[in-house]
């Protein structure tokens, strides 16, 4: 992170502004937007600058102008007089901007979407501002300018709620609830007074939460661009969240920030935490009343052992919410374009785990070997040479085309192709980590004319 976002109270404090043309007017009308007194140091000055300016000194700029200032904005088109000034305020921890010079900003002026009290920034650090520019507009409009008034409503009831709910767990549900039901639909929707008028209805009955709730919600393969909105949403609201091995960082990053994180991977041989104490986790963290996102790579009832978790959340009466996700073999599979079925090559898919116990395959294998069947083995890159073996044993051709498909999704994607009798010796003259995906079948032979995902690599 290049520069960390804050936001400064300029209420009637002194501000600095190097320039009297249009550049200076823009940052001028920010800044008097924003409480600020203006100094405006300039030979020439224009008239809207000086109406905004509660000082105006038409000459050039001198070290005393720094005296008293908070913040300073150098908006000329002398670069030599910028870098001095640069220079200067930040000799004095003043903060600094230079228009168009990031590299000799200590501050940087973001983007922004104004809803007071509530602001949003977007910045890139000076480097694209046109893209920051045009990211703001996108969240313009998917923001409002009720929203504003719905966070004014919050403002004037703030204190009573924090005296109702001492806890800020407990709060912090409340508000949530206030923010996604109808009082601010009824704001948004300009009847004010009556979002008001159910607020204090909501208050006035409120009470404190005696469970917490559950989420069990499936991450997709690895891309964050693959989640659903509504996983995306409880990700956000989550108080604790217990994730696993393959889930991608990418997507615990969009988690709540402050919110406990707890990782209960698991992997051959190694289990951070067993399942049933995993089960057991959810439950006891629901009972003191917390939201818990149990977040899992692909969809959490598709090899991901959901349905054991809910089974104990239904036991002990506990609330929970199940969000599926993109599943490995769909996901994995369309960005190494291979289609899982096609009308000349396969007319079924069967899914299927390669997790091998105590070393051997107990998989139905002549079911397996079905022709015109799409074949898709999860966790099956330790077995793969067994696999391999047992289907052609069974009936299935040594030239059926085959893949296996690492960190699908990603931009680690690697994809190497061959058929049952030479994929397993394909993987090892490579270095291959989980996570995994094996396709068995004709539609393998596809990849080559539609891979489309430039991340992907193919090893043939």
């Amino acid at each position: 992170m290049d520069f960390l976002p804050l936001f400064h109270n300029l209420q009637d404090r002194l501000v600095l502004v190097v320039g009297g043309g249009e550049v200076a007017l823009r940052k001028a009308r920010l800044l008097a937007d924003a409480g600020a007194r203006l100094r405006v140091v300039a030979p020439e000055v224009r008239d809207e600058l000086r109406e905004l300016a509660g000082e105006v000194l038409l000459r050039g700029y001198q070290a005393d102008d720094l005296c008293g200032v908070v913040l300073i904005i150098a908006a000329t088109d002398d670069e030599p007089l910028n870098a001095q000034i640069s220079t200067q305020a930040q000799a004095l921890g003043i903060p600094v901007n230079v228009v168009d010079a990031p590299k000799l900003c200590s501050v940087i002026f973001p983007a922004i979407v104004d809803r007071s009290p509530l602001i949003v920034a977007v910045t890139s650090g000076g480097d694209a501002p046109v893209l920051a520019r045009l990211i703001r507009a996108k969240i313009e409009t998917w923001i409002p300018a009720t929203y504003g008034q719905l966070a004014g409503l919050a403002k004037r009831f703030r204190a009573q709620v924090k005296g109702l709910f001492p806890d800020v767990q407990q709060r912090r549900v409340f508000w949530e609830e206030v923010f996604q039901g109808q009082i601010a639909e009824s704001v948004f929707a300009g009847k004010l007074q009556e979002g008001e008028r159910l607020l204090e209805a909501k208050i006035a009955g409120a009470a404190p939460r005696a469970l917490g709730e559950v989420y069990l919600v499936g991450a997709g393969p690895g891309d964050p661009d693959l989640l659903t909105f509504r996983a995306l949403r409880l990700m956000q609201q989550a108080d604790v969240v217990l994730y696993d091995r393959l889930v991608a960082p990418a997507i615990i990053e969009l988690c709540r920030r402050d919110a406990e994180r707890i990782y209960v991977g698991k992997q051959r041989a190694e289990h951070a935490l067993p399942q049933e104490q995993i089960n057991l986790r959810l439950v006891s963290l629901a009972k003191e009343g917390k939201r818990v996102l149990r977040l899992k790579g692909g969809d959490p009832f598709i090899f991901g052992r959901g349905g054991e978790e809910i089974e104990e959340l239904a036991a002990h009466g506990i609330p929970f919410q199940v969000v599926p996700g993109i599943t490995a073999a769909s996901g994995c599979a369309a960005y190494a374009g291979i289609p899982l079925t096609h009308r000349d090559h396969a007319q079924s898919v069967r899914f299927v785990t390669g997790h091998l116990k105590d070393g051997s395959c107990d998989l139905p294998w002549s079911e397996l070997t079905a022709p015109s069947q799409t074949l898709v083995l999860y966790m099956g890159l330790v077995g793969l040479p067994m696999i391999c073996q047992q289907l052609i044993a069974h009936g299935r051709a040594a030239s059926t085309p085959a893949a296996l498909i690492q960190q699908g999704t990603t931009r680690n994607q690697r994809v190497f192709t061959g058929t049952l009798a030479n994929l397993p010796e394909l993987v090892a003259q490579h270095e291959v980590h989980a996570p995994t995906l094996v396709i068995v079948g004709e539609v393998v032979q596809l990849r080559d004319k539609l891979a489309w995902f430039e991340g992907a690599q193919a090893h043939v």
